[in-house]
């Protein structure tokens, strides 16, 4: 037990405001007496963001599947047109390059793993060594790129989100020409043709499309005060 000769200190110590640091860091090292340490309150909150961060995640996958299953066939290419690049260019954009690629690393997990995500039918491997696998491989790399020039969600600027967005879909289509000149089509001329001018035009709409939503997500973000508990 503390000696009774430390009452005076600590009630000198209560009447001086300028002295309770000091005497604070004398009762911390008496027996019997824990310091309670601001980071155990803070625990609760980052158990609740890390939830939060997670539904995200799992949302931005589903998205890609719904995107996935709008699907229309194209005339001349082997890969269908879909909505997927925009849940794409959205992960990195509001989760940032970690997480927003390990949502498309999920999405591609699911398919590999025998669920009908894609936007063709199959699944598997086998799904992957397909038309379209290098765009699937385009999908978990972009976002990476995306999050890693976007500003954060909170902060203004959509011109730096519109340049990441326009980075994230030139990934993909040399992700999926690439893989379409390799193992599909005779030339890269060939390969371009079928596998990214048919689609250019529509990605880059949905690429501004991502930017407005995430513009948007960034104002209520910075003006709802509910939305302060998250930040970080």
């Amino acid at each position: 037990m503390p000696s009774l000769r430390a009452l005076p200190t600590a009630r000198v110590a209560a009447a001086d405001p300028e002295k309770v640091p000091v005497e604070a860091s004398l009762v911390k090292h008496v027996p019997g007496v824990m310091s309670a340490k601001p980071e155990n309150l803070s625990r609760p909150l980052l158990l609740e963001r890390k939830w939060l961060y997670g539904i995200a995640v799992a949302g931005l996958a589903l998205l890609t599947v719904a995107g996935a299953k709008v699907s229309i066939p194209l005339p001349g290419t082997p890969v269908p047109g879909t909505l997927q690049t925009l849940p794409v260019l959205l992960a990195g954009l509001m989760l940032g390059s970690r997480r927003g690629a390990f949502s498309q690393a999920a999405y591609l997990g699911l398919g590999l793993a025998g669920l009908p995500v894609f936007a063709l039918p199959g699944a598997g491997f086998g799904y992957l060594l397909g038309p379209t696998g290098g765009y699937l491989l385009g999908f978990v790399a972009a976002p990476l790129i995306v999050g890693g020039l976007a500003p954060p969600v909170r902060t203004p600027g959509f011109p730096r989100r519109l340049t990441a967005v326009t980075a994230g879909i030139l990934t993909i289509h040399a992700a999926g020409v690439i893989w379409l000149s390799l193992f599909y089509l005779p030339t890269p001329g060939d390969a371009l043709r079928a596998g990214s001018l048919p689609f250019l035009g529509f990605d880059v709409a949905k690429g501004i499309l991502a930017c407005g939503l995430a513009s948007a997500a960034g104002l209520v973000a910075r003006n709802a005060p509910w939305t302060n508990r998250f930040s970080g």
